[in-house]
């Protein structure tokens, strides 16, 4: 059945990654193919999905695993994809700029043509998740891009703990936001398990801006040996796709592969959001306190 305006399928995929990028590459392609076959007009692909996460650890030999936009073999191999089977995919990968590196997505439209990149803004740095030590901030802001089929806001993983950069999107126009994610336990605390609160957080997000959103995390367990012993972090997949209110309405689970995939009507979506009035009765003036770190709300 043909869709009318406005309607789109999304996917998110889940999947555990090997150490070998041919193999992690031929899975995400695997699994677009069947997101296709599901009807989906946009695929999520998990973070850094070429190979571990290798930000467990620091080892100055994990740097050769970035490699420069420009030419990137995975981003063309998905351009051919996405032209082939006409769908949209944003590929996360580690960037390579000159002296720089970023935590990347470059988002492809249904055509094969690079739309452009976002570098992650915000960057963590904690036991197992040592991102600091590979990526410098990302430069780009919160970008919107336009698609075939939605105008997507796309952030990456620990963005999406920050309500400021989906509010950001949204209001540059995102009408579906999408997250790659790679989370899971927590090396220095078995006992930690932030996977509701991972999701709580994101349904906040949807739902107090009024638009679908898309997260999709990895699965299985990942070892970087170090000299001073070794990092170890079980991912807890439960990718999902929530809808304008919050609701969940595509989970996976914490063990096993999946394609996830949901219809949403955007223009009905756009006339409830614009019905609720949470954009209408924003109050910038109000909110300088935001453009600081300590919270001060003097005159900028």
């Amino acid at each position: 059945m043909e869709k009318g305006r406005g309607v789109v399928v999304v996917a998110a995929l889940q999947f555990a990654c090997s150490d070998d990028v041919s193999s992690n590459v031929d899975t995400a392609e695997r699994l677009v193919r069947a997101a296709h076959g599901k009807g989906a007009n946009i695929v999520l692909i998990q973070e850094l999905f070429e190979g571990y996460y290798f930000c467990q650890a620091q080892r100055e030999d994990f740097f050769q695993r970035a490699k420069p936009y420009n030419g990137h073999p995975t981003i063309q191999r998905m351009q051919k994809l996405a032209r082939e089977l006409r769908v949209v995919i944003p590929v996360s990968f580690f960037e390579e700029a000159n002296n720089a590196h970023y935590n990347s997505v470059a988002m492809i439209d249904a055509d094969g043509t690079d739309l452009g990149l976002y570098r992650k803004s915000h960057i963590p740095d904690g036991p197992g998740y040592q991102e600091k030590f590979y990526f410098n901030p990302g430069d780009t802001g919160f970008k919107v891009f336009e698609t075939k089929f939605a105008k997507i806001g796309l952030a990456i993983c620990w963005d999406q703990w920050f309500p400021e950069a989906a509010r950001a999107m949204v209001l540059q126009g995102a009408e579906i936001l999408f997250y790659p994610t790679a989370i899971g336990s927590e090396p220095q605390d078995q006992g930690l398990d932030s996977r509701d609160h991972w999701k709580r957080v994101m349904q906040g997000h949807a739902g107090a801006n009024l638009v679908p959103l898309v997260a999709s995390n990895r699965i299985g367990k990942e070892r970087i040996k170090t000299e001073h012993g070794d990092s170890e972090i079980t991912f807890y997949g439960n990718s999902f796709i929530a809808g304008p209110s919050g609701e969940i309405v595509a989970i996976a689970n914490d063990k096993d592969e999946d394609v996830l995939v949901a219809e949403f009507d955007l223009d009905k979506i756009k006339s409830k959001r614009h019905s609720w009035g949470v954009f209408r009765d924003r109050r910038p003036d109000l909110y300088k306190a935001l453009l600081t770190l300590d919270g001060s709300n003097k005159d900028l």
